[in-house]
């Protein structure tokens, strides 16, 4: 899949669990501050059947020494130089958050070349067009930690660990200037399907600004609604690895048994 070394692949994408031969491939991409490991569980229920990838940024856990991205736009293309441009297996993408827009890019860079997702989930963020003034990534770290507990998506306990802290609030902060300042620039709308999911009562995204991915594709738009904030996922994990399994499923080549049985 890699056109680079196998260890510089490895580096970008991590794989859980073994698939099933010619299963879909699923590419997740994590939200602010996270790492491939979120997407542990998601592996976990979706194979065999769906080959999951989760993209571990540089800046943190085993990518520590390395220098955080300057931007998303510069996230998309060493993943998108990352990707076999001769690997034909159907490619879905996920992301959550700041992987959302990360997606989007790389789906953007996709669609130029030729080679279109197969689907772009974007989960718990607005549309690229809609612009929101946010400086989280220029206040203290007070407040960068009170943003993480308002939005629930980190273990509590870490936070009130001042080693673990510093080691996890750089990446954190890195994570909010890229997606703070990202600007959606100038390019042609997406060709793929984009399926939106969102909690209902997420803090960071209204219901209207979810729908505005429409606006990104002149495929098919689907918006899933889940109780929940801005990290519903994962209280919700059940339903939504079902509607990604069951999306996922007809991407999925027929076997011989399947097509007699038409």
């Amino acid at each position: 899949m890699a056109n680079r070394s196998s260890d510089e692949h490895k580096l970008w994408m991590r794989s859980f669990h073994p698939a099933s031969p010619g299963a879909p491939r699923l590419l997740c991409l994590p939200h602010a501050g996270g790492s491939a490991s979120f997407f542990f569980p998601v592996s976990a229920a979706l194979g065999p059947e769906v080959e999951v990838l989760a993209v571990q940024y540089p800046g943190r856990q085993d990518r520590r020494a390395e220098p955080f991205a300057d931007s998303v736009e510069a996230l998309a293309d060493e993943l998108f130089r990352t990707l076999d441009p001769h690997d034909d297996t159907p490619l879905a993408l996920f992301g959550h958050s700041m992987g959302a827009v990360v997606g989007f890019e790389l789906a953007r860079r996709l669609v130029a070349a030729g080679r279109p997702p197969a689907v772009l989930f974007a989960s718990g963020r607005r549309g690229p067009s809609r612009v929101r003034v946010e400086t989280v990534h220029q206040g203290d770290d007070a407040g960068l930690i009170e943003e993480m507990k308002k939005l629930n998506g980190t273990d509590l306990t870490l936070l009130d660990d001042p080693e673990m802290l510093q080691m996890i609030l750089p990446a954190i902060r890195a994570d909010y200037r890229l997606v703070e300042t990202y600007r959606r620039g100038p390019g042609q709308r997406l060709s793929c399907p984009v399926v939106v999911m969102t909690g209902d009562a997420d803090p960071r995204v209204t219901l209207d600004e979810a729908r505005s991915w429409e606006e990104e594709t002149t495929g098919a738009f689907e918006l899933l609604v889940h109780p929940g904030g801005h990290f519903y996922l994962v209280p919700q994990h059940r339903a939504v690895n079902a509607q990604i399994r069951e999306y996922l499923r007809r991407l999925a080549p027929r076997t011989d048994a399947q097509v007699r049985a038409r």
